[in-house]
Order: structure tokens, then sequence, then C-alpha cells
């Protein structure tokens, strides 16, 4: 099986840093904040080797442009796959409180 390189772009770590500091800060709950980061690195890093398991975006922001999509917890991770150099770009990390 072949295995992908995972890029992670500069706004997503940002987007991971604000999802960590919500909850430790605002929500006083460092524990929960550590647990979510960790399952949204976790289930991004998983993409290595199964990067075509999250579905096509078909609705909201980057919908119909060959991006895909993995839910975890309430976070929407959105990547696409450049199969020419087998990279799997994650371009944002949103909250979704629907999965929508």
């Amino acid at each position: 099986m072949n295995k992908y390189i995972v890029k992670i772009t500069p706004q997503v770590y940002r987007e991971l840093a604000g999802i960590y500091q919500y909850f430790a800060e605002n929500l006083m709950m460092p524990e929960t904040s550590l647990r979510i980061v960790a399952e949204i690195e976790s289930a991004i890093f998983s993409l290595d080797m199964l990067p075509y398991r999250g579905a096509e975006r078909k609705i909201g922001r980057y919908a119909n442009k060959g991006y895909r999509q993995l839910f975890v917890e309430n976070y929407t991770i959105v990547y696409r796959i450049d199969e020419l150099n087998k990279q799997v770009i994650i371009v944002t990390v949103q909250y979704s409180p629907g999965n929508f």
C-alpha cells in the first residue's frame, strides 16, 4: 500500500491552537482541549494510509472542487489529495456542530 505525505497548512496550525485555547481558557477544560486536539491530529495523520476514506465535499466552502472531508467530534477536516505527488494537504479544520 502506498503511503501519502500529510501536509498541514499554517492556517490549520492556527485553527488547532484556537480550538485548544477555546476549551482550555474559555471553558476552563484543559483535559478536554488536549483530547479533542489529539483526536483531530490523529485523524489527520491517519490519512497517510487511507486518504480517500473521507467523503467528497458537496456543500459549503470547498464544495465540488475536489476537496474531501472527515468528521471528528464537532469538527470537519477539509483536505485535498495531490495524487501526482502522493500528498494529502489539510486546508482547514472547521467547527461544524451539525457536521455540514
